[in-house]
């Protein structure tokens, strides 16, 4: 009995010190290690730059994330759209550092960022658009003034035939109520009214401008970018008819002219300085026009 209490003793003794000594792990690690084994391993995406928003400008952005992660190839940047109001919401609850907008922040949003974070909005032009209509190829067409979009957009013009087109029922498409182009369109156009609510509502100005191009009476708006497939209308000036034109949009001729802007949580700093720097930059307004914008004035 003694010599089989004795090996079991024994046998429990080394138990214990082989837990004690923890396996494989290192007798020089750091207490707490074992319990945390990926504490400093980099979080998935925690060290890129967030840049989310407008739709409008979701390609500029892309573009110009591109060419800046060649020439600093360390770091990373994401670049997502949703629209404006997606971005300034983004914004405002600390899931981006840059949002992108197609129109000006709301006086609420401001404020909610004021009172939220304690921080002001800082508003960076960084390009130049016209929101512009679009029309299928075949539309006989070529300008329509501000009063005659705004009732087509209303729904007290439903035919082509009432604004100088064909006798065909116009197909309206617009954008969704977080797009800052819809937003624009509401203030600029329609002057706060509602849109009529036989329009067709799509997702981005891409499947705007292919809605447009495949429907011969239909009719919608976006950035000038995207109107490609499809002819984009001028606007009725009085007599005069105004092109989306580089030079009809810069100076501001041009009726629906307005500002792209990205929007940070007061001054920017760090990696979002440096990449809202290299926009600004000569390298970076290229891009604008490469894409289908136009650069900001020197």
């Amino acid at each position: 009995m003694k010599n089989a209490f004795a090996s079991l003793l024994t046998l429990a003794l080394l138990a214990l010190v082989t837990g004690c000594k923890g396996g494989d792990k290192d007798p020089k690690a750091p207490a707490g290690d074992a319990a945390k084994p990926e504490a400093s391993a980099p979080q998935a995406g925690g060290n890129a730059l967030t840049i989310k928003g407008s739709d409008t400008m979701v390609i500029l952005g892309q573009q110009w994330a591109e060419a800046f992660m060649k020439a600093n190839p360390d770091q990373r940047i994401q670049v997502t759209g949703g629209g404006s109001g997606t971005g300034i919401a983004a914004l405002l609850n600390g899931t981006t550092e840059i949002a992108m907008s197609s129109r000006s922040i709301k006086p609420a949003e401001a404020q909610q960022l004021q009172t939220r974070l304690k921080v002001q909005a800082r508003e960076t032009p960084v390009a130049r658009d016209g929101v512009t209509f679009y029309v299928h190829e075949s539309n006989p067409v070529r300008a329509l003034s501000i009063d005659q979009l705004q009732a087509i957009y209303l729904g007290d013009v439903k035919n082509w035939k009432e604004v100088g087109g064909s006798d065909a029922r116009i197909v309206v498409y617009s954008r969704e109520n977080s797009s800052g182009t819809y937003v624009f369109v509401k203030d600029e156009v329609l002057k706060g009214e509602d849109f009529t609510s036989e329009a067709l509502t799509l997702p981005g100005t891409a499947a705007v401008v292919n809605a447009v191009a495949k429907e011969k009476h239909g009719i919608g708006f976006g950035g000038a970018a995207y109107g490609k497939g499809i002819r984009e209308l001028a606007v009725k000036v009085g007599n005069e008819e105004v092109a989306p034109s580089e030079a009809n949009i810069q100076s501001g001729l041009y009726p629906l002219s307005r500002d792209l802007f990205f929007y940070t949580r007061g001054e920017p700093s760090g990696a979002a300085k440096t990449f809202i720097d290299f926009a600004l930059s000569p390298e970076g307004q290229s891009i604008v026009t490469r894409v289908g914008y136009f650069p900001l004035k020197k």
